[in-house]
C-alpha cells in the first residue's frame, strides 16, 4: 500500500465535506465518507472502508478543520499504510472565472484570486477555501500539493454568442460578467462515459447531458465540447433546484427589492435559499419529500410540474443546437440517478423528438444501477449515468505532477 500514489479528494459544502482517497489509476475508492451538519450541535461523520460502513459523532459545533482531524487522527490512525500513500489532495472549487480553466497548484496567491469569486459563487467558494485550509493544517506535509480542480473548467469552450449576456459590452470587459457555467467536473465525466457507453470518439459526441441534484444544471454537448449550459455567471441561473430559483425576469429582483424594503443580502438569501423546491412547495427542498407528497399536496405537485417544465423546456432548446446529431440524453446526480419519476415525465413530454420510454429499463437505473432506459425503437437514447466528480478530480491531480 505504501507503494501507491493515491489522492486525497475533497469537496466541501458550507456545512459539509466530502472526502476520498483514490488511487487514479484502479479508479478504485479506497476509502470514502462525509462528514455533515458542521457547525450546529448534531454534526457527525460517516465513512466506508473495505465495504464496511461506520459513523460516529463529532464535536458539537465541529469545523471542516475538525472535520479533517477526525480523518487524520481517527480514521486514517487505523490504517498508517492507506495514510502514507496519499501523494496529493485535489480540491473541487465551484468558480475559477475567467483567470482559472485548467488544474491548478494551491498557492496564496491562488486562494487570494478564489477569494475575489466569493459573491459570484456565496454557497460555494468560501466552503471550498475552508476545505483547501483544512486540508493544509491537517497534512502539513502536503501543503505544496494541494491542486484545485474548478467546476467552470469545462465550459470554457463556451463560444462567446453563448457565454455573453445581452448587456453593455463594456460590462464583460471592465467586470467579466458572462455565463460561466458549473458542475463541469460532472459533465465532463458524463460525456466521456457516454462516447464509451456508445463506442465513439469524445470529439465525436453529441448529447445533452443533465446533472440533477440539489444544484441543477443542464449541458450541450456538441463534438465533445461544452457549448451551451443552463448556469451563468452565478449558479444560480438556470433549471428549478432545492432553493434557488434559476431562470427569473431581472426586473423581478428589483421589484422585490422595493417592494419588501430588501438588503442586498436578503436579496440574494432570497433567491439562493429561499426559492426553488423549496419556496414552491412552502415545505421541503428535498426532492424525496417532493415527489412522496405531489399526489396529495398541492404545493408539492406544482413544485413538480415547475420542475419538469423548466428542464423539458430546456432539453428541447439544447437538442436544436446540435444539428441534428443527438446521440442521447443522460441524467445523472442524486435525482437524475434515482428518481425514475422525473425521466418518466420528461420523456413522456419529449415523444416529438422521437423518445421512447422502456419503463422496466427505467425502474432498473436506480440506487447506483446504470443503462439505457429508452426503447430499441427509440429515435435517440436516454441513459443513467452515475456521476463521479471525485475521479475526475483524482485523475486530474495525478495528471497535474506527472506532467
Amino acid at each position: 500500500m505504501s507503494k501507491q500514489h493515491n489522492i486525497l479528494v475533497i469537496n466541501c459544502g458550507s456545512s459539509s465535506l466530502k472526502f476520498s482517497i483514490i488511487d487514479p489509476h484502479s479508479e478504485e475508492s479506497l476509502l470514502s465518507g462525509l462528514a455533515e451538519c458542521l457547525g450546529l450541535a448534531e454534526a457527525k461523520i460517516s465513512w466506508k472502508y473495505a465495504g464496511e460502513k461506520f459513523n460516529a459523532p463529532l464535536a458539537p459545533h465541529s469545523t471542516h478543520t475538525d472535520a479533517l482531524t477526525f480523518v487524520t487522527d481517527k480514521i486514517l490512525a487505523d490504517y498508517p499504510q492507506l495514510k502514507e500513500s496519499i501523494q496529493a489532495i485535489g480540491h473541487r472549487i465551484t468558480h475559477g472565472g475567467e483567470k482559472y480553466h485548467q488544474p491548478t497548484l494551491i498557492t496564496e496567491e491562488v486562494i487570494g484570486e478564489v477569494e475575489k469569486l466569493f459573491e459570484l459563487a456565496p454557497l460555494h467558494n468560501p466552503a471550498n477555501i475552508m476545505g483547501v485550509r483544512a486540508a493544509q493544517t491537517a497534512f502539513p506535509h502536503l501543503k505544496a500539493k494541494n491542486v484545485a480542480v474548478f467546476d467552470t473548467g469545462f465550459h470554457a469552450t463556451l463560444p462567446a454568442h453563448a457565454y455573453l449576456y445581452p448587456l453593455p459590452i463594456s460590462l464583460y470587459e471592465q467586470y467579466g460578467i458572462r455565463r460561466y457555467g458549473f458542475h463541469g467536473i460532472s459533465h465532463y465525466y458524463i460525456a466521456y462515459k457516454t462516447a464509451e457507453q456508445l463506442g465513439k470518439p469524445l470529439s465525436d459526441l453529441n448529447m445533452i447531458s443533465c446533472h440533477l441534484g440539489n444544484g441543477a444544471s443542464i449541458t450541450a454537448i456538441k463534438n465533445g465540447e461544452s457549448i451551451d449550459t443552463s448556469m451563468g455567471f452565478t449558479p444560480c441561473e438556470g433549471l428549478v433546484m432545492g432553493t434557488r430559483c434559476g431562470d427569473i425576469d431581472p426586473a423581478l429582483l428589483i421589484y422585490l427589492k422595493q417592494k419588501l424594503d430588501l438588503s442586498t443580502e436578503e436579496t440574494s438569501n432570497l433567491i439562493n435559499k429561499q426559492s426553488g423546491l423549496l419556496g414552491l412547495s412552502g415545505s421541503s427542498s428535498d426532492f424525496r419529500y417532493i415527489t412522496e407528497h405531489y399526489e396529495q399536496d398541492k404545493n408539492c405537485r406544482i413544485a413538480l410540474e415547475v420542475y419538469i417544465h423548466r428542464l423539458v423546456k430546456y432539453i428541447g432548446a439544447y437538442a436544436m443546437l446540435l444539428d441534428n446529431q443527438l446521440d442521447a440524453i443522460v441524467f445523472t446526480g442524486g435525482i437524475g440517478e434515482n428518481s425514475e419519476l422525473v425521466r418518466r415525465l420528461v420523456l413522456e413530454k419529449l415523444t416529438i423528438l422521437g423518445f421512447e420510454l422502456d419503463q422496466q429499463r427505467n425502474l432498473a437505473a436506480r440506487f447506483g444501477n446504470s443503462g439505457e432506459i429508452t426503447t430499441e425503437k427509440s429515435l435517440h437514447s436516454a441513459y443513467v449515468i452515475p456521476t463521479n466528480e471525485e475521479l475526475v478530480i483524482a485523475k486530474y491531480t495525478t495528471a497535474f505532477f506527472a506532467a
